[in-house]
């Protein structure tokens, strides 16, 4: 074993200001009084001081020599006693101490101790307990007379013995409990107290690292020493551990057998995994080989192909393009919004008035007519007081009859009832205004797109653009998705198109024959040709224009200015809504827009049933025969709410049937024309007006052959059926009961009809059907 580095112990004298001042700087030990024996005091009180003491100085490790006190002087054992003591207190800290120089007071001490500290022998005697109080009673008997503050005020204290009294406090270094507390220090300036604490850490600075520099040094040479030590055991530690390994062994302990089953079992499954880890490799290898033969194809396809600078000459060309043609429909917009507002205002208008008109007419009318039934409102002569606006009404009601009468002799029609005109006949001066203000639009409208060029303005040439961008770079092309923007695109400019059509006329241009129209479907049309790239965006391009375009319009017209009771207008404008609807048919989503169309048309519908629908019941007395007023007047409105029924069934197969059999048969049939014919006379024009009935039924609503019922919505009419036969056959019309059964097999009443065929004994049923 290494042996420690011999330790050189130095006197360390400790200023008594520096106890005065900071209790925290460490204190030596004192040497005993006896001679010829050691002394324990410093080792003792090292091991019994405070930790707050010991940890003031940095590290908390004090090595300091013991100090002769002053009753003690003459003794010459202090060297003794100073090396005793040190290396005790070496053995117990394990450190290696910091040479530092400090002056005893005795002179004498300090060449004793001097000269002993050259000859320290590595033997050290212990004191016993004894020798250790005896010592320890001593030193408290030295510093009992500096231990009380004297109440004497003739004899204070002088400057030495102060001194000497705090040199010794802060060598004895007593316990917690027996130092003495200044209740009033010293008072200081800041600068003394900055001094004081500069001075501090720099003494404990310097001891840690003369410490620590001696603690490194010693510890490199510990281990200098135990690798030369090492390096010539390693060769018998490695045989003594291989012998001892082999001795470990145990042969009682029995290992499982080992057959050569066990042993190709494990190579197998050593072979699948190598296979598996190979054909792993393998793949990627593969893999590699793939990617780099798409690499070669695609860099010579690139070198092959055109020239870079022509391709980015055709992609700026048609992003300045693009940009321009959205600057020209961004500044448009408000003029072609404003010219479509206008037209709107005309078109509303016109429909108002004509609406007005009519129901001004039929208050004026129904009124005479109740004044004409009261015979004590008339005068002498039998005419009726009318003030000027109620004549001048009827009077014009009266010339546009015959106007139209004498229009549909000159048209060979002849068969037309009255009540079925939708009176929407204008006067000169109306008409003239209405067109005059329809031609100022259209006029502004041609002004819209004049100062730009055809390429901008255009739908064919704007679509020619995107042809040749997806010819030449499909798949660009498609990557842009520019399907989905073209209809957003070519919007305002199928707009302007669309300002001077008129879905309700009779002469507006089917959708399919539009120019616009026919220039998307040759777009569409060209790019399905290139199947592989087509990714489905083009195909509904139509659809989408229709969508975002068309049925908006559609829809405005029928909230605003579409008449439910004209069947002209009724007519063309389901053609127009089953056109725009084909586009939707291979989509299987409903679009927004066309939910909203229909809803428009069933509200609109259920308004006129609520507002136009009129028939009034007159007492048979006052009806004086078909050619009287009030009968007339009821004809008329027979008709009319005849006519709307049919209106409204023509709208089978856009709107759902539900909707439909509530609005036609639930709304109007049986809460207005069945109470109508109810009150009528039984005889072949009830007969005519039920066939006109079941003529406007959807064939649809009765395809199923296994019905022998009619629908719910029709037992009523079924029931008027039956009870005009029981009456019809009585009487002189009993040929009309064969025109009842076939309105009972029409509605697919076919129980009730061969009940009536066998009541009356007419020919069998099937013989009617066959006719």
């Amino acid at each position: 074993m290494a042996l420690r580095p011999q330790r050189t112990f130095r006197r360390r004298q400790v200023d008594s200001s520096d106890s005065d001042s900071d209790g925290t700087k460490e204190q030596s030990a004192e040497e005993p009084a006896e001679s010829g024996r050691p002394s324990a005091g410093g080792r003792t009180e090292g091991a019994e001081r405070p930790r707050g003491a010991r940890s003031a100085r940095g590290r908390g490790r004090v090595w300091a020599s013991s100090r002769r006190s002053p009753g003690a002087a003459s003794r010459g054992d202090g060297g003794a006693e100073c090396r005793t003591a040190d290396l005790s207190t070496d053995e117990e800290e394990g450190e290696l101490p910091l040479p530092e120089n400090k002056d005893d007071e005795s002179p004498s001490s300090d060449s004793s101790c001097s000269l002993e500290e050259k000859e320290v022998s590595p033997i050290v005697k212990i004191p016993d307990a004894a020798f250790i109080q005896a010592a320890r009673r001593k030193r408290e008997l030295a510093r009992t007379p500096g231990d009380y503050i004297s109440l004497d005020v003739n004899h204070p204290s002088t400057t030495s013995e102060s001194k000497r009294s705090n040199g010794e406090d802060s060598e004895s270094d007593p316990d917690d409990h027996e130092k003495r507390i200044l209740f009033t220090p010293k008072p200081q300036t800041l600068r003394q107290r900055m001094a004081e604490e500069s001075s501090i850490r720099n003494e404990d600075s310097s001891e840690e690292s003369q410490e620590d520099e001696s603690q490194d040094t010693w510890e490199q040479q510990q281990m200098r020493k135990a690798v030369r030590i090492t390096e010539g055991q390693s060769i018998d530690l490695l045989h003594s551990s291989k012998s001892q390994t082999l001795k470990k062994f145990d042969s009682s302990i029995s290992f499982a057998p080992v057959n050569l089953e066990i042993i190709k079992k494990q190579l197998n499954s050593r072979l699948t995994l190598l296979q598996d880890s190979h054909r792993s490799h393998q793949r990627e290898y593969e893999k590699y080989e793939q990617d780099i033969k798409s690499s070669k194809t695609a860099i010579e396809k690139l070198e092959s192909g055109p020239d870079q600078a022509l391709n980015y000459k055709f992609y700026k060309g048609m992003k300045i393009y693009v940009e321009n043609i959205i600057d020209c429909l961004n500044e448009k917009i408000s003029s072609i919004v404003e010219l479509e507002s206008s037209m709107y205002t005309l078109l509303l208008k016109h429909s108002e008035a004509l609406l007005k008109r009519r129901q001004d007419e039929l208050k004026c009318e129904s009124s005479y007519l109740q004044q004409l039934s009261r015979k004590d409102e008339t005068l002498a002569s039998g005419s009726l007081a009318l003030d000027e606006k109620d004549q001048r009404i009827l009077e014009e009601i009266e010339a546009r009859r015959v106007q139209r009468r004498q229009a549909r002799v000159l048209s060979g029609n002849c068969d037309h009832q009255e009540g079925t005109s939708s009176d929407e006949e204008l006067s000169p001066a109306e008409m003239t205004n209405f067109h005059k203000r329809q031609g100022d639009i259209l006029q502004d409208c041609k002004k819209v797109f004049e100062d730009v060029h055809d390429d901008f303005c255009n739908v064919q040439n704007i679509l020619l653009k995107f042809q040749q961008w997806r010819e030449k770079f499909p798949d660009s092309y498609y990557e842009a998705f520019v399907g989905f923007c073209l209809p957003k695109l070519l919007s305002p400019l199928i707009r302007v198109q669309l300002l001077d059509w008129n879905p309700l006329k009779m002469d507006s241009m089917g959708l399919d024959r539009m120019p616009w129209f026919t220039a998307i479907t040759e777009f569409m049309e060209s790019g399905m040709e290139d199947v592989g790239k087509e990714d489905g965006s083009d195909k509904k391009i139509l659809s989408a224009v229709i969508n975002k375009t068309v049925v908006p319009r559609l829809t405005d017209f029928v909230e605003m200015i579409w008449d439910p009771l004209s069947t002209s207008q009724t007519r063309i404008l389901t053609v127009h809504c089953r056109v725009a609807f084909e586009q939707f048919a291979s989509e299987t989503e409903v679009s927004k827009s066309k939910q909203d169309l229909l809803k428009s048309v069933a509200a609109r519908m259920k308004k006129s049933i609520e507002d136009d629908v009129f028939i009034p019941l007159y007492p048979k007395s006052s009806e004086e025969g078909k050619m009287s007023p009030h009968s007339k007047f009821q004809e008329r409105q027979f008709w009319g709410a005849l006519k709307l029924f049919g209106n409204i069934l023509l709208w089978n197969g856009l709107l759902p049937d539900d909707i439909l059999q509530n609005l036609g048969l639930g709304k109007l049939l049986n809460r207005y024309l069945i109470i109508a014919l109810t009150n009528a006379i039984p005889g072949p024009d009830v007969v005519k007006k039920c066939s006109q009935i079941a003529a406007c039924l959807p064939d649809k609503w009765f395809e199923n052959s296994a019905m022998r019922t009619s629908l719910p919505q029709l037992e009523n009419f079924v029931q008027f059926l039956l009870q005009s036969a029981r009456k019809l056959s009585t009487t002189e019309f009993r040929n009309e009961l064969n025109g009842i059964i076939l309105i009972l097999v029409k509605v697919k009443a076919l129980s009730q009809a061969e009940s009536l065929t066998e009541e009356h004994r007419l020919e069998p049923l099937t013989a009617q059907t066959a006719v």
